[in-house]
């Protein structure tokens, strides 16, 4: 019976689901984009049969006359028969489907006709041309009389040309006549090139591409306000169905509410031990991810007290070697004193003065010889030099000792990564470092951890080589406007196919024990991932392995807190079902 309830169930669910989605479809808005497009290119083709009869129109009074619009009015044509063709086909429309055929023969004929009114009207303006100027031509300028018959000539010419009526053509060709064989053929020829124009005037203004434009847009219209209506119909049926829905969910939330109560009990006891359990393993995340810090930086501290003591060496030696020289200047100044105090006196005779001056100038003639002031100079150059590489050593093991590993600022990867060779450089001693480093935008990131990642990376690829011309090569590249890459590559003994896919496993390590706690490029995962961006590795075994990491200019936003998310999710007593 229980089974036999629950399909009852949800057969009905599924059928009033079905019942609600049908009449939603029948609701639905139609394509009112393709529609919009396909009224607006009705207009726009009205708008171009338009032009080509004030186009038409102007070439019959002023033949030849290039109209600036011509192209325009082409490519305006183009896309709109283009729009039309493309609405037509995403609607399912008969008015569509029945005129547009029709239109667009209507427009392919008138378009012909008009390229070919505007060849003929240059034709026509070309006759007249040469018409009146043989007419001109044939004027004697020592006969008064054939003056006049070339005015009355050019006369009947223009006439004709405005209004070519049949006494006009009989006047004309009769003049021509009697004005010479020349004159007689430019008129003919203008006679026949008015007639041919008048013929396709006629042609063009009987075939106008408008009426049916406008016939198809009221078709068109007639049949969206149709669908209009048969929606709104069955969107009242739709209305009349979500409010019976809304009156059986309302029951059943009734029914529900008393069991959601109980289980909101439930969900909230397990939310608080969730919590708890969230919050106790990011603090044992965050322990574990500084322990493997300080466990890589341990492996380092003997190199690094190395690196400290040289620069360390020479600042104690330049310091032990001004110390022995500052008597002998001490001397000079005291001798340099007596021998003023002489001169201040007045009364010393010139034996004492010259012998003053004698003591005082060997001092310093021996502190010139001896070059002991530009050997100090030097010696404390090379003492500031030494401070300077102990206070970049301290400064660079601070940035990897850094506890805050939430704080994120602008930074230039080019930099961490010098600042980690610096760091790692007892390590590469017998290693041979490449780099190809390009212009790179500077990332938003938090400096300590990417620091961590490839302090990590070149740390592995120096351990991984057993050969004498290892080389590690370090990379770094734009890889799009967006995002940047650190290619770090050695060749070393590479990976083993079967444990590739391991090795971004928490735990996973292949030296021996206490020589790695098998969490280093798992951590480093964690981070770039954590940066929004990848890490990825490629190796061939006893050729070398190289490992890239692609990260974003801006980080993704932070991920909300997930205690947060379940206390969000939890469901409150006062909540309906």
């Amino acid at each position: 019976m229980k089974a036999l309830r629950i399909v009852l169930i949800v057969l009905g669910a599924l059928l009033l689901a079905g019942a609600l989605g049908f009449l939603y479809f029948k609701t639905e808005a139609g394509n009112f984009k393709d529609q919009n497009a396909a009224l607006g290119a009705l207009r726009e083709i009205k708008d171009v049969d338009n032009k080509w009869d004030i186009e038409v129109l102007r070439l019959r009074l002023e033949p030849g006359a290039i109209s600036p619009t011509t192209k325009i009015t082409g490519a305006q044509l183009v896309r709109a028969r283009t729009s039309l063709s493309a609405a037509a086909a995403e609607l399912s429309s008969p008015a569509l489907a029945e005129g547009l055929p029709q239109l667009d023969a209507a427009l392919t004929q008138k378009t012909a006709l008009v390229d070919q009114y505007r060849t003929l009207s240059v034709a026509v303006k070309a006759a007249l041309d040469e018409a009146l100027k043989s007419a001109a031509a044939s004027a004697d300028t020592a006969k008064k009389d054939a003056k006049a018959s070339a005015a009355v000539l050019t006369e009947l010419i223009q006439r004709y040309f405005a209004a070519p009526a049949d006494e006009a053509r009989a006047a004309l060709e009769k003049e021509a006549r009697a004005g010479g064989e020349a004159t007689d053929a430019a008129a003919a020829a203008l006679i026949k090139a008015r007639t041919a124009e008048d013929e396709l005037f006629r042609k063009v203004s009987f075939l106008s591409a408008g009426p049916r434009v406008d016939s198809l847009t009221n078709a068109f219209n007639r049949e969206l306000e149709a669908t209009l209506e048969d929606k709104e119909r069955w969107r009242v049926y739709l209305i009349y169905f979500a409010g019976a829905l809304l009156i059986l969910l309302g029951y059943l939330g009734q029914r529900l509410t008393h069991s959601y109560r109980v289980l909101d009990r439930r969900v909230e006891e397990r939310t608080r031990d969730l919590s708890e359990a969230l919050k106790q393993l990011k603090e044992s995340e965050s322990q574990l991810i500084q322990s493997e810090k300080m466990s890589s930086l341990g492996q380092m501290v003997a190199g690094v007290v190395h690196e400290i003591n040289t620069p360390l060496a020479y600042v104690k030696n330049s310091l032990g070697t001004v110390q022995t020289s500052l008597p002998q200047i001490a001397q000079t100044i005291t001798e340099t004193e007596k021998l003023m105090q002489v001169l201040a006196s007045g009364t010393a005779s010139e034996q004492e003065l010259s012998a003053q001056f004698a003591a005082a100038q060997g001092h310093m003639d021996q502190l010139k010889t001896q070059r002991v002031l530009p050997e100090m100079t030097a010696l404390v150059g090379d003492g500031l030099y030494g401070i300077g590489q102990i206070t970049d050593l301290v400064s660079n093991l601070k940035d990897f000792s850094r506890l805050d590993r939430s704080k994120t600022q602008s930074f230039d990867l080019n930099e961490g990564l010098n600042s980690t060779l610096m760091l790692a450089r007892h390590l590469l001693k017998k290693v041979t470092i490449r780099k190809e480093f390009s212009t790179l935008p500077a990332i938003v990131c938090s400096p300590s951890q990417i620091n961590q990642v490839f302090l990590n990376l070149i740390t592995n690829a120096a351990q991984a080589m057993e050969r004498p011309d290892g080389v590690i090569t370090i990379t770094t590249r734009t890889v799009d406007p967006t995002h940047v890459a650190v290619d770090v590559a050695d060749n070393g003994k590479g990976i083993p196919p079967d444990v590739m896919p391991k090795i971004f496993d928490p735990f996973f390590s292949t030296k021996g024990p206490g020589q790695g706690t098998g969490l280093g490029l798992s951590i480093s995962y964690k981070i770039v991932n954590e940066h929004g961006g990848t890490i990825e590795a490629q190796s061939t075994p006893g050729e070398g392995t190289r490992f890239t990491v692609t990260l974003p200019l801006e980080p993704p936003p932070a991920p909300e807190d997930l205690v947060a998310r379940v206390e969000s999710a939890a469901p409150t007593p006062t909540k309906n079902a």
